[in-house]
């Protein structure tokens, strides 16, 4: 039983439209839902993905009136967004520095070509080049070129204060493999490498243990919780009796229409969730208009009004 890569990575943004702004018009990845958090209906719930809303390319954000995060352990610290090739690095070095954006510089990092930088909110993120593996499904209609766009989600960086308790979730439950450790940037720490399935970059959780962190507390600018892919309902179902047979206390199966969704807390506390493939976004709107309007799963549809008028327009 193999978990295939990273499936989304929900972070949490202060101000909808300029974040928005930001991901489709800076980093030109689509808008494929337009929806609310389904636990809390006042809040946007944003997806951005790539021209087909492919599973592993969804980066997500609740829209929450709160404060900016304060940065520490037990958190998510850089999300990794894949592109192909140096060229492509160059192109988004030239383009983010044009637009103000709070950027590094193209760096080796685990083998591979880096850049990292932020968004206008201080989310952590990185640029990967992922050597052009797996499929890719430009959008037609980004402001960047096909060849340079983001691919889907990377490696995530994780920082815990005690490595052995996260590594026994990794490999343990999750069934992945350590397969590397490397030398952080600053060359202060080890950065430990857990693939899954095929393994890959978009398919590893990159572990760093800092004991002398505060924990981190969450806000505009931090990651929610990542989740990974599992193929169909038969695995998934696995999956939480697998939790449940270790003891690990879940949310149970929850059925969020696009896909299927089970939360768990690793030993560090953060927010795990396993997610299916399926069905897809494109359930319940058109591939070509996704995104265009309010999507509102079948059991919210009643409260469309009531939803609508507590949302701001995004533009």
């Amino acid at each position: 039983m193999q978990l295939t890569g990273i499936h989304h990575l929900t972070a949490i943004s202060a101000h909808a439209k300029g974040n928005l702004a930001f991901y489709t018009g800076v980093l030109g990845m689509r808008l494929v839902k337009k929806t609310v958090n389904q636990d809390d209906v006042s809040a946007y719930h944003l997806f951005y993905a790539d021209g087909k809303a492919s599973p592993g390319t969804d980066l997500t954000f609740f829209d929450w009136p709160t404060a900016r995060e304060h940065r520490g352990t037990h958190s998510v610290a850089r999300t990794g967004l894949r592109v192909n090739g140096e060229k492509a690095l160059g192109f988004w070095q030239d383009r983010l520095l044009k637009l103000g954006v709070h950027t590094g510089k193209v760096t080796e990092v685990d083998g591979r070509l880096t850049l990292p930088f932020e968004d206008p909110e201080g989310q952590r993120l990185v640029l990967v080049d992922d050597g052009g593996t797996g499929e890719a499904n430009p959008w037609e209609k980004s402001p960047v070129q096909a060849e340079h766009q983001i691919r889907g989600l990377g490696p995530i960086v994780l920082n815990v204060p005690e490595l052995s308790r996260t590594e026994r979730a990794l490999v343990d439950v999750m069934n992945m493999k350590r397969v590397r450790d490397y030398a952080s940037p600053d060359g202060e720490h080890r950065i430990h490498v857990y693939a899954m399935g095929a393994g890959g970059p978009a398919a590893e959780i990159h572990v760093i243990e800092q004991k002398d962190l505060p924990p981190a507390r969450q806000g505009a600018g931090g990651v929610h919780h990542v989740a990974f892919r599992t193929p169909d309902e038969a695995s998934y179902h696995a999956w939480t009796k697998r939790l449940s047979e270790f003891g690990i206390n879940h949310s149970g199966e929850i059925d969020r229409f696009y896909f299927r969704s089970l939360y768990f807390r690793e030993p560090n506390g953060i927010l795990f969730e396993i997610a299916t493939d399926g069905p897809g976004f494109a359930t319940d709107e058109a591939m070509e208009t996704l995104g265009e309007k309010l999507a509102l799963p079948p059991f919210l549809e009643p409260r469309r009004k009531e939803i609508e008028a507590g949302l701001k327009p995004l533009k």
